[in-house]
């Protein structure tokens, strides 16, 4: 009887956890989950006219434990194999729950103090926006909040987001997501 307990007492602790989870949600003013990806936040550059700027994000009901966010846009449709990172952002402190538009621009003048942006597949730190091959089908461009269970994450300037990814996924508490497409 105090085996079944103890797994009674695991489940619903787990069920807790997952409805939790659940609830950890992100929305965005400019992007419409599905919807095509503003001019704004377009690269400039590549052959792509844009505004190059990040949207603004807000997130909700983060997990119990959260220490810390990172923010990840990825575009799994890129031609290289292995996709393409468009912006990478750690170490956001636990209470902060929005970033305004523009605040991935390279300087990092908009993060919260303590942020760092990472490397992007540009080459650069800071946002990059879509730009995909003309004639492609269009690409999805995921906007990822990730809560985290460490309140910084150790990595050096230079890391690369395949880096900095690694080092999330090790700490991940949880994540929700955010997908829209854009194609020229």
């Amino acid at each position: 009887m105090k085996h079944l307990t103890r797994i009674a007492c695991a489940v619903l602790i787990s069920l807790a956890i997952s409805a939790q989870a659940s609830d950890f949600s992100i929305s965005s003013p400019s992007l419409k989950i599905g919807g095509s990806l503003p001019q704004i936040h377009v690269f400039n550059g590549f052959g792509c006219v844009g505004d190059n700027k990040s949207p603004a994000l807000s997130w909700q009901n983060a997990p119990t434990g959260t220490q810390s966010f990172a923010i990840t846009t990825y575009d799994p449709d890129a031609p290289t194999g292995s996709g393409w990172w468009h912006w990478v952002v750690y170490n956001i402190p636990a209470s902060v729950q929005s970033l305004n538009e523009g605040a991935g621009q390279a300087s990092g003048q908009q993060l919260p103090s303590g942020a760092t942006q990472g490397k992007t597949d540009f080459g650069s730190v800071g946002f990059g926006g879509a730009c995909p091959p003309a004639g492609d089908k269009p690409h999805r461009y995921i906007f990822t909040v990730h809560a985290l269970k460490t309140s910084k994450l150790d990595l050096p300037p230079d890391a690369s987001a395949a880096m900095v990814g690694y080092m999330i996924h090790l700490n991940k508490l949880g994540s929700t997501s955010l997908e829209v497409i854009y194609g020229r």
